[in-house]
């Protein structure tokens, strides 16, 4: 059984997989740290100063302990208040979008770059060569 497992794991699109995964892992941290600190400010700012992450509407009630500000996402949901959390909902879809037109963007460069460079047509033949010059040759007689 181990044997099988080993040979399983040489498997190079088992390595690929694995490969893929790590480097997908950390190519989405990119992706999340480019949309949350670089491009979802710029958007806020074009859009009045909204922070999307801090969308959200409150369904229960606040607990009487809590003492935090109720525009708070994160500290109310850590107090347990039940919260429509769209705006970070939004943000996770617009990180989605972002991975997958990159990842498309990728592929379909190295499909382009995959593409096999068609040869020039090549010329004729030396058989082809001697059969055009019969037939000139035959055309040429009276």
């Amino acid at each position: 059984m181990f044997q099988e497992f080993k040979t399983f794991i040489a498997r190079g699109n088992v390595l690929d997989l694995a490969v893929a995964v790590l480097i997908g892992a950390a190519f989405g941290g990119i992706v999340t740290s480019f949309t949350d600190d670089l491009l979802m400010p710029v958007i806020g700012l074009a859009t009045g100063g909204t922070d999307f992450t801090s969308h959200f509407a409150i369904l229960g009630a606040v607990p009487a302990t809590y003492t935090g500000p109720l525009t708070d996402y994160a500290a109310l949901k850590k107090a347990g208040v039940a919260l429509f959390g769209y705006g970070k909902f939004l943000t996770v879809v617009f990180n989605f979008l972002i991975v997958s037109f990159a990842i498309f963007m990728v592929v379909r460069a190295a499909n382009h770059a995959r593409k096999p460079v068609e040869a020039a047509p090549a010329g004729p033949s030396e058989t082809e060569k001697l059969l055009a010059e019969i037939r000139d040759a035959l055309k040429a007689r009276p």
